[in-house]
């Protein structure tokens, strides 16, 4: 979970995320109404890429598109397998720090043009990032205009079977808040739902290390 819209890029470029990259470590809170919290993994952001990581990795074919690429350590892992690849994020600490770490990273909305559209081989929607926006349908449409004809799309799901669209903040340990921005989460069926009305065919499911992910085709 790294970049949203443009519309909500407030959040995402004030404290407290920009403050949780910088200092590579959390604690970093996503909350929502009701109590609802969900801890952010930054540390493993501003890691190296893990075992789990390599899993995705490992299935990625040719160009590689990161939506959301945080501080760049797919990108950056990326580069190391022999993929050209992209990383995009609408938060300038991120893609300061990706292409720090040898990647190709620009300040952008997933729904703002992008290159070359159509032609990418891969993109990845990882660490919650199929909640960018709020509307999983949306932004599966808009993926499948960035990857060319047959191309992948390798997602991370929640472990647990839920459908969710919220609205929700950034919050560290102090209390310091960010600006509310939609979001969403999907298990694994529920993104299987969105992919078949969105132009996506599923193909493989897969965990690895209490983490979940599916690889869909575009159609």
């Amino acid at each position: 979970m790294r970049a949203g819209t443009g519309a909500d890029s407030g959040s995402w470029t004030e404290d407290p995320y920009t403050e949780a990259l910088g200092l590579g470590r959390g604690p970093l809170y996503l909350r929502g109404h009701g109590g609802w919290s969900l801890t952010l993994d930054v540390e493993r952001w501003c890691a190296v890429a893990d075992a789990a990581d390599m899993t995705v990795l490992d299935r990625c074919q040719g160009t590689v598109l990161d939506i959301g690429c945080g501080p760049g350590r797919l990108v950056a892992a990326l580069g190391e397998y022999g993929h050209p690849s992209l990383g995009i994020d609408i938060n300038a600490a991120a893609v300061s720090r990706t292409v720090l770490r040898g990647g190709r990273a620009l300040r952008r909305s997933v729904f703002e043009p992008l290159p070359p559209p159509g032609a990418w081989d891969t993109a990845l929607l990882v660490d919650g990032n199929v909640g960018i926006g709020g509307d999983p349908a949306l932004l599966l449409r808009r993926v499948a205009h960035l990857v060319r004809p047959d191309g992948l799309l390798l997602v991370e799901v929640a472990g647990e079977d839920v459908d969710e669209r919220l609205q929700v903040w950034m919050e560290n340990a102090r209390g310091t808040t960010g600006t509310p921005f939609p979001w969403a989460r999907l298990g694994l069926a529920a993104l299987h739902r969105v992919a078949r009305v969105s132009g996506w065919s599923p193909v493989d499911s897969w965990s690895k290390d209490a983490r979940d992910f599916a690889a869909l085709r575009r159609d």
